[in-house]
């Protein structure tokens, strides 16, 4: 991932000097193992746990000449500790070492990201909180609906953030696996017991059965779950978007002092980092579909999906990062205008209540298509000549013979609308 959208854990995570620091962490586990085994002296194991180590620029510099990163790294090792370097890596393969390590970052790049979901449910639930009572129009197909309230919406974010955080958790420990099982999965050089010793080690626990590779529906899942994660933060961000246009404007972006918002228009005010959030998840959706593509690999293995792992994995997991931390700073410093949202509101001059006139009439014994009819009527005409809704039905006579004044008046009433907002949020414990 470009810097521009790296933060530095994250950052960490996958950098070189990480990476192979995992490595070598398999590669001493292992070694530890062989000893309980007897299969390499103790003396062995305190000099290469005392001498090991490695320099990414050696590393690199010995790959240019193998073009193998995984001999260069054992090399580059090799130097330092000498003679007892012979033991390192023995009945291992590359990918015994590659794969069981991959999952380990993948592990702690989920974790950092368990913790941005949290923070995020946090500031969410803040807001849901203290707009549970700010009246806002509900808009479907983007046509004024019925009345909610904004805290209604923030409490749909909180659950879906919650979800997102189970599938998370779910896909963390799909791939908090290693294995150390040799060159098709049969342990045919190496003990089971090795494995287990390594996996237990790093916090994984050992693949039921592998080849020589772990199989990549894990990373797969790993992947669709980031990519649903983003998606959500899209669907956040989208909706940010769209209350903050000008037409609308019932919610906005902070605008730092001395923030500008367009080269050539100086009055612009845009929601350009709910826009950059809605772009990267793009990135970290198409990356989903990399992952699906790794699953079918040629028998026991092929490294065709190395080099897109190498990729994807240190991308997604990078962008979400950042995608979490920018739609938080978001929410955090959320301008939100009640006053538009009620403005707003009125705009159709009580066309939302159509449905409880409608109901209203079905309940003094209309039919419902008829009721139908007499409140489509009215509703069209409000449309078409600006006229407040509650008024045309005064002067229906048809709708009359049904309802008093006294009756429509009734009908027209927003806490209607919100009386069942208490127990929408007792099922969140508030």
């Amino acid at each position: 991932m470009i810097e521009r959208y790296s933060l530095p854990e994250m950052k960490q995570i996958w950098s070189d000097e990480n990476k192979f620091q995992k490595w070598l962490d398999v590669e001493v586990a292992a070694c530890e193992a062989m000893v309980k085994l007897g299969q390499i002296p103790e003396q062995a194991l305190k000099n290469i746990k005392a001498k090991a180590a490695f320099s990414v620029e050696r590393i690199l510099e010995i790959e240019a000449v193998t073009r193998h990163d995984v001999i260069a790294f054992l090399t580059c090792v090799a130097e330092n500790v000498g003679e007892d370097s012979k033991y390192i890596h023995m009945g291992l393969t590359s990918s015994d070492v590659v794969d069981t390590a991959q999952c380990v970052r993948m592990k702690e790049a989920g974790e950092l990201l368990l913790k941005r979901l949290e923070r995020l449910r946090q500031v969410l639930l803040e807001k849901a909180v203290e707009h549970r009572g700010t009246l806002m129009i509900g808009r479907t197909h983007g046509i004024h609906a019925e009345p909610m309230t904004f805290g209604l919406k923030m409490l749909l974010w909180v659950a879906e953030t919650e979800r997102n955080m189970e599938r998370l958790q779910k896909a963390i420990k799909t791939v908090s696996v290693g294995a150390i099982s040799g060159a098709v999965g049969t342990y045919a050089n190496i003990e089971p017991a090795i494995e287990a010793h390594v996996c237990q080690k790093l916090g994984l626990k050992p693949a039921r059965v592998s080849t020589q590779i772990l199989q990549r529906d894990r990373h797969a899942e790993y992947l669709c779950t980031l990519a649903i994660i983003a998606s959500s933060l899209d669907k956040f961000a989208t909706e940010i978007r769209n209350l903050q246009r000008t037409d609308i404007l019932e919610a906005e972006e902070y605008f730092n002092k001395g923030q500008k918002g367009s080269s050539a228009m100086p009055h612009k005010r845009n929601p350009i980092t709910a826009e950059n959030v809605s772009g990267l998840a793009r990135v970290v959706r198409a990356n989903a579909l990399v992952g699906l593509d790794n699953v079918p690999l040629w028998h026991e293995r092929d490294i065709s999906h190395s080099s897109a792992e190498r990729v994807v994995l240190p991308d997604s997991t990078t962008a979400l990062d950042f995608m979490l931390y920018k739609f938080t700073g978001i929410m955090e410093k959320l301008l939100v205008y009640p006053e538009n949202m009620m403005r707003n509101l009125e705009k159709t001059l009580g066309l939302v209540f159509s449905q409880r006139v409608l109901l209203a009439l079905v309940d003094k014994g209309l039919v419902r298509e008829k009721a139908y009819e007499l409140v489509q009527r009215n509703a069209m005409e409000a449309w078409r000549t600006g006229s407040k809704f509650q008024e045309l039905l005064e002067g229906d006579a048809e709708v009359m013979e049904h309802l008093n004044q006294e009756d429509l008046a009734g009908l027209f009433d927003y806490n209607y609308h919100l009386k069942h907002v208490d127990d929408i949020y007792a099922r969140f414990g508030l």
